[in-house]
C-alpha cells in the first residue's frame, strides 16, 4: 500500500506556484529551513542552491505544499501525506496538461471560489455545462489548467 504521495509539477517559479497553490487549497508551504541549515553545515548543499522565501531558507529549485492535517517530519519539514512539489524547469509550459487538479467548492459557492482564485492570480478559461455537471476551467499563474467544480 502507498505510504504517502506527492504530485510533482514543473514550474518556472516554484516559490510563486507554491504560494498560489497553498492559498488555493488551504495547504501549508513546507518549511525546510532546518534541513537546509544542516545540509549547509556539513557541506552537502552549496549556498547557491538556496533562496530566502518568507523569511526562511528554501531550496532554490523546488518547494512543496502539504495538507495541513497530514503528518510531516519535524526535522526536515517534509510532508508525509498529500503534497504538491514544484520543481524549477527552464522551458515554459507548452500544450495541454495531461493531469490536472479539480478544486471542489462548497455547494452554491463555485462562483465565489472562482473569484477568490482569480484574486490569487488564476484566470478563467471557460465555463462548462455538460450532462455530467458544471465546472469552470481555470489556469494557475503559470498557465496550468485546473477545474473548479
Amino acid at each position: 500500500m502507498t505510504l504517502h504521495w506527492k504530485l510533482v509539477i514543473d514550474a518556472r517559479d516554484p516559490h510563486a506556484q507554491a504560494a498560489f497553490w497553498a492559498e488555493a487549497l488551504g495547504y501549508a508551504v513546507e518549511d525546510n529551513d532546518a534541513l537546509i541549515e544542516r545540509l549547509l553545515g556539513v557541506g552537502a548543499l552549496p549556498e547557491a542552491e538556496t533562496v530566502e522565501f518568507r523569511g526562511r531558507r528554501a531550496f532554490r529549485d523546488l518547494i512543496a505544499v502539504r495538507h495541513p492535517d497530514d503528518p510531516y517530519e519535524q526535522d526536515s519539514g517534509t510532508g508525509l501525506g498529500r503534497r504538491l512539489l514544484f520543481q524549477r524547469v527552464p522551458e515554459p509550459k507548452s500544450g495541454k496538461n495531461r493531469l490536472h487538479v479539480d478544486v471542489h467548492a462548497a455547494p452554491g459557492t463555485r462562483d465565489d471560489e472562482v473569484a477568490r482564485l482569480q484574486g490569487l492570480g488564476a484566470a478563467v478559461q471557460r465555463r462548462v455545462e455538460a450532462a455530467g455537471g458544471a465546472w469552470v476551467v481555470m489556469t494557475d499563474p503559470e498557465g496550468n489548467e485546473f477545474c473548479v467544480q
